[in-house]
């Protein structure tokens, strides 16, 4: 049984998301019973965490990984519903949708803001349990770390569309996340374009290789000023702060997926890197839906990881619908100030797939 902790790129605990850390030893027998009393949707349990072993099993992973799965208000088995792709972040996992997410998905759905969807969230923590001692996978495959992106896309992805009525379409297919979940969800649509449609991001880091010119991962995006990082063994080096006391060091988020002194570790960054990936991928504007919303003051200066894609982007003539808040940090307040407009905008690109 395990507790989640918001947690991003190796420190959610440290920064305002974070609502706890360490793993849970007893298990919430009722928690699930509470939550399904009080929405108008339904969260069906594939996990170990309220009392019985309901897990999957991946084959990518061999071993167990727990899911949550949403139905939304008067879900029909003979209907075909829109998917929702839910990805947590880093220090995360499945646990937090309980948390943060299943319950304004079920107002917006309840009042008729978003149509009907089924929404899944897998776990992918890299050892299967949250907290600021709990790395994160990036939900990419990486030599360490493990095959994340084929659990993804291929247990979670057989598993979903076995087992539920979901639409066909490609543009039915959302994927959704937040900090490492929504690097992950732009990394994976790019490789698997003939599954989704649209793409919600949320705080992302989208430029793993982003650094200046002078060689300083913290500067802000200049464009006149711009180099791309090479070099992966500097674990002292400060990637975030927060409270001007917290610092937040590249080995908690590089050595635990790639090892330490990995000389291909430059090579598989850009392999998985999103703003490289546009150009790998020859990414062609209306390819995807794509909403980005990030913060001014990131903690973890991924706007300027942001602001690098975006730059990148529209030298490819790809159009992005922006969020921008320009006194937003990488937290729990500002992701959750985000979700309204982002949900308005994700309703107009899921309603023509809403099942009859």
């Amino acid at each position: 049984m395990k507790r989640w902790g918001w947690i991003v790129l190796a420190a959610w605990a440290l920064a305002p998301l974070s609502q706890g850390g360490a793993a849970c030893v007893l298990p919430r027998p009722f928690e699930l019973d509470r939550i399904n009393r009080e929405i108008a949707g339904h969260v069906v349990d594939y996990t170990n965490n309220h009392g019985d072993d309901n897990a999957l099993w991946s084959d990518a992973l061999g071993e167990r990984r727990d899911m949550y799965v949403y139905l939304p208000p008067g879900y029909d088995p003979c209907k075909q519903y829109p998917l929702i792709l839910w990805l947590h972040a880093f220090g995360q996992d499945e646990h937090s949708f309980l948390e943060d997410g299943v319950r304004p998905l079920d107002r917006v759905m309840s009042s008729g803001r978003l149509p009907p969807a089924i929404v899944a969230a897998p776990d992918g923590s890299l050892n299967g349990a949250s907290g600021l001692l709990s790395a994160g996978s990036l939900w990419i495959n990486t030599p360490r770390g493990g095959r994340f992106e084929d659990y993804l896309m291929q247990d979670v992805w057989d598993f979903l569309l076995s087992h539920y009525p979901i639409r066909p379409e490609r543009d039915a297919h959302v994927i959704a996340g937040v900090s490492m979940g929504g690097g992950g969800a732009i990394h994976t649509a790019i490789k698997y374009p003939d599954r989704f449609g649209t793409v919600l991001m949320f705080i992302p880091p989208l430029n793993f290789r982003w650094e200046d010119c002078h060689g300083r991962y913290r500067a802000n995006f200049d464009p006149d000023c711009w180099g791309w990082r090479t070099n992966f063994d500097r674990g002292w080096q400060v990637i975030g702060r927060y409270y001007g006391i917290f610092t937040i060091r590249e080995r908690m988020g590089v050595f635990p997926l790639y090892g330490r002194h990995n000389p291909c570790t430059a090579a598989y960054a850009s392999r998985d890197n999103p703003i490289e990936m546009l150009d790998a991928y020859d990414v062609r504007d209306g390819e995807f839906n794509l909403y980005l919303a990030y913060a001014g003051r990131d903690n973890l200066n991924l706007d300027a990881q942001a602001e690098s894609f975006l730059y990148r982007a529209r030298e490819r003539g790809i159009s992005i619908n922006v969020d921008y808040w320009p006194e937003g940090r990488h937290d729990k307040a500002t992701v959750m100030g985000m979700m309204p407009r982002a949900l308005d905008w994700l309703a107009d690109r899921v309603r023509p797939y809403a099942p009859e």
